[in-house]
């Protein structure tokens, strides 16, 4: 991709410029040494906040007996929250150049999403997206003032990107306003055609000069919203199960569920984690397939934790649903997950058959386990755990036969 001819200081390697105001430059795709910043951070801590929301809402949902309505619900919300977050983590690994305005605006991208979070129960109770709406309106506003101050600071057609990217941004808020003004039965079809605008402007912006994002930071930025996602999954379970234990004194049905949920995640931890996705980034074309792609792996890793809360709920008898709607919702995400992350990534790390039909397989297996009854989270997680013990040992083989071979072929002495 090409590079900005005016890399900024931070792109150079040289320290922050902290006076009150400079250029948007965009930084350069080689430089080295490039992590998450600790305003990045705080951005991914806020945005968690929303998550959290529309989990308690689809538990309510599903544990109510609603599991259509509540998966639909949550899976418009989160593509508010994803999309708001992608976009802005993608504009940051081309242009963050640190100083006040840059923050301030990142500042009430986060108040933006705050107020989302506060609409989410309206949203899924009474089918009210005003404050949704208006939460993401003041993201995508202030992120389309970056792109105005980046398009200020350009020339030619990377001027031409930032401005497409800016037009883009809004002309897609005036097309949501269909969620407050059309009739409720038409908002899935609102939601799916805005769901599809939207992706299309970076295509769009991005079709004659790409953005100078940076492989490693984004694939970090990604962990990292991953690694928070899983975490808000455990604390979900845990307020879940210490609810059963102390309101209806029941730790031997909820031990299975808690042991199980433990699995899933750690190794969904893990399964995320084993291979350097980085250097497989290597054009807008691998790259927005593989971004796009991370919204089957951040709303399931999400709905895991959901699911666990919702498990827990009908093995105290809180949730009137039936044990296999229960179990369901721990098993179907999880299996998504695994299938999402082996075709985004893994796949292109595994050599060998046997390799590559470890997590298809596991996945597979997974929602087998559905129908386990009261057992069916626990063996979810061994599934889980022994995927992860597979994947190492065929590793562990394949690293061992490449290293005898090239002893075998090295000349001697």
């Amino acid at each position: 991709m090409t590079s900005s001819s005016t890399p900024s200081a931070a792109a150079s390697g040289a320290p922050h410029d902290r006076r009150p105001l400079r250029r948007l430059t965009a930084r350069g795709r080689d430089e080295g040494h490039r992590a998450a910043t600790p305003l990045e951070l705080f951005f991914d801590l806020c945005f968690v906040v929303a998550v959290a929301q529309a989990g308690i809402q689809l538990v309510h949902a599903v544990a109510e007996g609603h599991p259509g309505e509540g998966i639909l619900n949550y899976a418009m919300v989160f593509f508010a929250i994803w999309w708001a977050w992608m976009n802005f983590t993608w504009f940051a690994s081309a242009y963050d150049n640190d100083d006040a305005l840059y923050r301030v605006v990142t500042l009430v991208q986060i108040a933006g999403v705050l107020v989302l979070a506060a609409g989410v129960s309206r949203a899924f109770e009474d089918h009210d997206f005003l404050a949704v709406w208006l939460g993401y309106v003041i993201m995508r506003v202030a992120l389309t003032a970056q792109w105005l101050r980046a398009a200020r600071s350009a020339k030619g057609p990377e001027r031409t990107t930032a401005l497409r990217y800016a037009g883009g941004v809004l002309l897609c808020q005036v097309g949501w306003l269909g969620l407050l003004v059309l009739p409720e039965g038409a908002r899935p079809w609102v939601f799916l055609v805005m769901a599809i605008l939207e992706m299309c402007v970076p295509l769009f912006a991005e079709k004659d000069r790409a953005t100078t994002w940076h492989p490693h930071h984004i694939a970090e930025r990604y962990g990292l919203f991953t690694i928070i996602v899983l975490g808000e999954t455990i604390a979900a379970a845990t307020v879940g199960v210490k609810s059963g234990i102390e309101e209806n004194d029941a730790l031997g049905e909820l031990l299975p569920i808690a042991a199980g949920g433990l699995l899933i995640i750690f190794a969904a931890w893990w399964i995320y984690f084993v291979v350097p996705v980085h250097g497989h980034l290597r054009s807008n074309r691998q790259a927005f397939l593989w971004g796009y792609g991370h919204y089957l792996v951040f709303a399931p890793a999400a709905a895991i934790g959901a699911g666990l809360e919702v498990a827990v709920e009908q093995a105290v008898g809180k949730a009137h649903i039936s044990t296999l709607a229960a179990s369901s919702a721990v098993t179907l995400p999880t299996a998504l997950y695994l299938l999402t992350v082996w075709a985004l990534h893994s796949r292109h790390f595994k050599v060998g058959i046997a390799q590559q039909l470890v997590l298809p397989t596991s996945a597979l297996l997974v929602i087998c386990c559905t129908f386990l009854g009261h057992w069916a989270v626990l063996a979810a997680g061994v599934v889980a755990a022994l995927t992860v013990a597979a994947g190492t040992t065929l590793t562990a083989r394949m690293a061992g036969r490449e290293s005898r071979e090239r002893r075998a072929t090295a000349p001697a002495g």
